[in-house]
């Protein structure tokens, strides 16, 4: 007859089914870019203290660690990482001051 069995697809039985999701991350992560670049968003964010710059180029450092682009992860990631410090120790100073 004309049918086909499930097990005559071409594929081995008990080989590993793998995918690669890099088109998916990548997806999400230009519309996390986009609506990090909205005028609404980045004026929320920035009335909550938090800088929509700085989170673009944690994405950035993501993104390079989801591509496998180890160094420059490390060192956007590392920038976001020391930026964020040293606004705490601003904001801390800064607290110490008015006290």
């Amino acid at each position: 007859m004309g049918t086909s069995d499930d097990d005559e697809r071409g594929e081995p039985l008990g080989q590993s089914f793998s995918i690669d999701p890099t088109r998916e991350i990548s997806s999400v992560m230009d519309e996390l870019e986009d609506l990090l670049k909205n005028g609404d968003v980045v004026s929320a964010l920035s009335n909550k203290n938090i800088n929509a710059s700085l989170a673009l180029t944690a994405i950035d450092g993501l993104r390079a660690y989801l591509e496998g682009r180890k160094e420059q992860a490390a060192d956007d990631l590392g920038t976001v990482a020391e930026e964020i410090r040293a606004r705490l120790d601003l904001a801390r100073t800064g607290s110490k001051e008015t006290n």
